[in-house]
Order: structure tokens, then sequence, then C-alpha cells
């Protein structure tokens, strides 16, 4: 049986060394002699002498699996240390797109349409290629049209371990302004504007919600 205090040090060294979320269940098979409550632990009390010896960084849950990540006070930083060397970006059109799938999920490209007033087409498709949103099915409307929902991928991107982490529509300015850094939003009328329909959407939900 593998010593308590080498398990903490082995949790933090996969998690440490991986460059992705690292699963619950990877761990158990790359550490055969342990079990889930021993990570939880182990991560618990690693969180802990981070914090207490002033860490910038902590273990986070983020798209189903751990991941060490800096503190939020700290991204402003980061972002201009890596400016210029972020690869794959999403565009404003993407970002726009994501967040109605991510908000009003399963839905259709027609559906995605007439919320945007705009062809959509070529940036679901952009999306499928980067894995952020995958076909879910048909929709039951006529036209059987394809329906879409977000990816694993999503989560990590956007660093939530669940999509009911996603702030609301009515909070969703703030993610929009930190993103506008990395995405050059055209001008704050289009940031603006993501965000209004984002709660008219919002607000179309509980109307429907009362009606029920």
């Amino acid at each position: 049986m593998i010593d308590y205090k080498h398990i903490k040090q082995i949790v933090e060294a996969l998690i440490f060394a991986y460059d992705a979320p690292l699963s619950d269940n990877r761990i158990l098979k790359i550490v055969e002699d342990i079990k889930s409550k021993d990570i939880v632990k182990a991560i618990d009390e690693l969180n802990a002498e981070y914090e207490s010896s002033g860490r910038t960084f902590r273990i986070r849950t983020i798209g189903g699996g751990y991941q060490l990540v800096t503190e939020p006070e700290y991204a402003k930083y980061i972002r201009k240390l890596i400016k210029g060397k972020i690869k794959q970006r999403l565009s404003t059109a993407a970002l726009e797109v994501l967040s109605i799938i991510a908000f009003k999920q399963p839905i259709s490209r027609p559906e995605i349409d007439q919320i945007r007033g705009v062809n959509s087409d070529g940036v679901v498709r952009t999306l499928l290629e980067r894995n952020m949103i995958t076909i879910s099915g048909r929709s039951e409307k006529a036209g059987k049209a394809l329906i879409y929902t977000t990816t694993p991928e999503f989560l990590i991107y956007f660093g939530i371990n669940d999509i009911s982490d996603l702030p609301k529509p009515r909070e969703m300015e703030e993610l929009l302004g930190n993103a506008q850094e990395e995405l050059h939003f055209s001008s704050d009328d289009e940031k603006a504007r993501i965000v209004e329909e984002l709660v008219d959407m919002e607000e179309e939900d509980h109307s429907d919600d009362e009606a029920e």
C-alpha cells in the first residue's frame, strides 16, 4: 500500500505534468492502489497548502477532470505574456453562436440563425471542426434539422466543470468584456447586442416556465 504522503505527491505530479484536465478514472488506472476519496483528500490538502503558502495557483475541477490553474487576479498579466501566441482563437461570431447554443441547447441551426439574424452555417461548421459543439440528433419540428449541443472541449475552453457553471445571460457582459481583448469585438455596440440577445433568451425561458 502506498504511503498517503506519497499519494499526495503522485497526484500533484500527474496533474502538474498533464496538459489537459486529468480525470479521476485516469488517475485511478495509473495509481492502482488508491481510491477516489484519496484523490479528493489529496487535492483538498494540496489546495490548502497552496493557499497557506500564498501560491498563485490551485487545482480546479474543469471539464470533468483536475487541472492546475492560476488564480483569476493574475489573468491580465498572463494575457500580456502570451499575447500574440494564442492559436485558434474564437472569432466574435463563434463566441456568439457558442453562447446561444450553450444557453438554448439542444438547438438547430435555423433557430440559431433566427436569434442572430444572419446565416450561421459557416460558424457552426467551424465549431464542429474545433470540437466545441456536436450533433446530438434531429429536431422534431418540420424539416428535421440537425440539433447541436456543447462538448467537454467547450467546458475546458471556458474553464468550467459543468454547463450549469456558466454565468447567467445577465452576467455575460463581464465574460464578453474579458474576451474582447482576445477576440477583437468590433465595438462596444457589438458586445452590447450579444448581451441583449442573451438576456432576451433568458426572459423568454422564464415566461415559458411561468406559462407552464
